[in-house]
């Protein structure tokens, strides 16, 4: 397998708040890759330096073999489907694609075919013509999911990418992950959705307090750990265990 990503000694600080300590990790291509992590755990932060978002940081991230920092180039390799996408609202989506078309030098009407037929996987082929703002959650998710996948990059970015979406969808979705890891692509899923996670991955990534604590396939993880879900061992590494108590407190005050 081909390496196609690799974080070495990465650390970024916001203020006095040193939100990534020393990461340390590689990526092989045809990798789904599951990064998990409670909130404010570095996850996003991860993301968006190797998205050349973050450029403030200590360390040193490759993609292809080539040190990124400061670089754009490689940007036309890599999709990017974030949780909230800031988007053009008075754009209609069929305008929107044709920005990003444009963006990465995809012909106008080239990209809109392309995208029609994506969003007709989604159920939302009637919406080329509707204006952002007047969408949904899920519908505005959707058009990002194709957005961000338009260029037919060869290393996608999910950060959360199913908020809002409908039960079908999700399953298209993940059927489109795997069908996407058979052609040789590679996915770096962040998620809060664990058990869509562990269906998904082929080798997890747990950082806690900036730090990655787990790094292996999910088979391994659990033996190593002695758990039966990803879930139990993300409360146990996290040393989360108040779940139950907690949920009894919000209860009885809802019960008052």
């Amino acid at each position: 397998m081909t390496e196609v990503l690799r974080l070495e000694h990465v650390s970024k600080s916001f203020g006095n708040k040193e939100v990534l300590k020393d990461i340390n990790f590689h990526v092989n291509s045809g990798e789904i890759i599951g990064y998990i992590g409670s909130n404010g755990a570095g996850k996003s932060t991860t993301i968006k330096i190797i998205l050349g978002l973050i450029d403030d940081y200590e360390g040193d991230v490759y993609v292809f073999g080539d040190k990124v920092k400061g670089k754009t180039e490689y940007k036309r390799k890599i999709g990017y489907v974030p949780e909230v996408s800031d988007m053009y609202d008075n754009l209609t989506a069929k305008e929107y694609i044709d920005f990003i078309g444009m963006l990465y030098g995809i012909n106008s009407n080239a990209a809109v075919a392309k995208a029609a037929e994506m969003m007709g996987v989604f159920g939302i082929q009637g919406a080329m013509e509707g204006r952002i703002h007047t969408f949904s959650k899920g519908m505005r998710q959707k058009l990002s999911i194709v957005a961000g996948m338009l260029h037919n990059p060869d290393i996608l970015f999910l950060d959360e990418p199913l908020g809002g979406i409908d039960a079908n969808s999700v399953l298209v979705f993940k059927e489109i992950i795997q069908k996407l890891k058979n052609k040789g692509k590679t996915i770096f899923y962040s998620s809060h959705i664990l058990e869509v996670v562990e269906k998904l991955s082929d080798r997890i990534l747990l950082i806690n307090d900036g730090t990655i604590i787990i790094d292996g396939s999910v088979e391994e993880v659990m033996k190593k750990q002695s758990d039966t879900s990803l879930e139990s061992i993300f409360n146990d590494v996290t040393g989360f265990h108040d779940h139950e108590m907690l949920a009894d407190k919000f209860v009885d005050a809802f019960m008052n």
